[in-house]
């Protein structure tokens, strides 16, 4: 799903799942009552796996269930054996089958590629009421300067501190702290520069929260990431400058020695 700059789903993270979101009632009533509202299993048909005039087949409702309840994205893999499927193709194959049936429905939930799996997600536009519903979680609200932080090292990774300070005007010891205890940034190394100061980069747990496959989905990221740059050659010092011309020069053997005092004579 493709985000444009001002239109980025909110940290809360509850608006943007649909397992985070409804987990709470589900618990409280029973897992009965939260298919109650799902369309009914399809019994008859061939059983693999497509779905006609929106009833769900067996393994349909097998793999959303899975993606219902899931925390966060799993790979194909994962959901082929929690779902008990026959292979990652059939897998792949149902995915689409679902976010076919959901968008006929103009359903608010649609399967996304996020990292390196799939989630089960709300639309955008729905977002508004998820936060009426359940408003912000303490523990995942950010505040303008963590956003600030958080959106210099997502499209400057890896970055230093120092650098991240550099940007912003201000010190970010701070900040980097509260997110690397939430997880949405890591240190991932060491600089080359005096000192060798830390390197940091941002986590699996960041694309899942933002809806984002790769670091390439982020918005204008084209045009705000920072390019690679290409490895320098190092200049040729004095030294070794010295050694080369030392190389290069002949070696002074018996046999020139001798015809050199020859010519001599």
């Amino acid at each position: 799903m493709e985000w444009s700059a001002n239109e980025w789903p909110r940290f809360g993270g509850l608006e943007s799942s649909l397992a985070k979101g409804l987990v709470a009632p589900v618990e409280k009533n029973g897992w009965a009552w939260a298919f109650q509202c799902r369309r009914p299993i399809q019994e008859t048909g061939s059983g693999n796996g497509s779905s006609a005039a929106g009833v769900r087949s067996e393994k349909m409702a097998r793999l959303e269930a899975v993606l219902f309840v899931a925390e966060g994205a799993l790979s194909v893999r994962k959901l082929v054996q929690a779902a008990t499927l026959a292979d990652a193709a059939e897998g792949r194959q149902l995915l689409d089958d679902l976010n076919a049936l959901y968008d006929a429905d103009g359903s608010p939930f649609r399967i996304e590629r996020v990292a390196t799996g799939y989630q089960l997600l709300t639309q955008p536009p729905y977002s508004p009421w998820l936060d009426k519903l359940h408003e912000r979680q303490n523990e995942l609200k950010l505040s303008s300067p963590a956003m600030e932080t958080l959106t210099i090292v997502a499209y400057q990774q890896p970055i230093t501190r120092a650098d991240i300070e550099a940007v912003r005007g201000v010190q970010c010891a701070e900040m980097l702290k509260q997110l690397m205890e939430r997880g949405l940034v890591r240190i991932c190394g060491e600089d080359d520069s005096l000192g060798r100061p830390y390197l940091y980069d941002t986590t699996k747990k960041f694309l899942e929260l933002f809806g984002l496959r790769s670091l390439d989905d982020l918005p204008m990221a084209d045009t705000l990431r920072r390019k690679p740059q290409a490895p320098q050659e190092p200049e040729p010092t004095e030294e070794t400058e010295t050694e080369t011309n030392e190389e290069s020069a002949p070696e002074l053997t018996e046999e020139t020695e001798e015809s050199s005092e020859d010519e001599a004579a």
